[in-house]
């Protein structure tokens, strides 16, 4: 028999910003996908990530720092352009960045924290459709615009792992064709 867990796990789908809609998590459903996506594998217990949320205003002020990064990337742009990219951010009502803070370490491998910052991306996925919401993990050209990330408030050696947008998924999301196991699964 099939558990609840597996079955949800089977019909987990990412749905883009601009198919959903409002309303987003409450306040108490943020903190349940916060701590959700801060349960992760961590070696060392350094908590490698942290997350930003931007909701409401937050978002519209995140829009506006991306649109200034991009008339600093792109000077020829037009000021519709530098909005249109900024809108983006505005598609759904919540947007929730997990930056890796992944850093040199005596014991822990840079690599296992920024595995660690991807698997707290993917609780926070998983968390957002058990609540019922849909949920995208997106980067963007601006997850690598320094210009960008120093107004956002990240310091100099963090990233972003993922923009998480969670909302509500406007029709019901299709499948995409996914690989067939024989072709990815090898027994050594």
């Amino acid at each position: 028999m099939e558990s609840e867990t597996i079955a949800l796990l089977k019909t987990r789908r990412s749905v883009k910003p601009a198919d959903m809609t409002g309303p987003g998590p409450s306040t108490a459903e943020v903190e349940t996908l916060l701590t959700i996506a801060s349960r992760v594998p961590d070696h060392g217990k350094l908590a490698p990530w942290r997350f930003i949320v931007f909701e409401g205003e937050a978002r519209a002020r995140a829009a506006a720092v991306i649109a200034h990064g991009y008339m600093t990337k792109y000077p020829d742009a037009t000021p519709e352009q530098a909005n249109e990219a900024g809108q983006r951010f505005l598609l759904a009502p919540l947007v929730i960045a997990v930056v890796s803070r992944a850093a040199p370490h005596v014991k822990i491998p840079e690599w296992e924290q920024v595995m660690s910052a991807g698997a707290s991306v993917m609780n926070l996925l998983t968390a957002a459709h058990a609540l019922g919401y849909a949920a995208c993990w997106l980067s963007e050209w601006f997850a690598y615009d320094r210009t960008v990330l120093d107004a956002l408030g990240l310091t100099p050696h963090e990233k972003i792992a993922g923009f998480v947008h969670i909302g509500r998924a406007k029709e019901p999301p299709e499948d995409r064709p996914r690989p067939a196991l024989a072709e990815i699964v090898r027994s050594f």
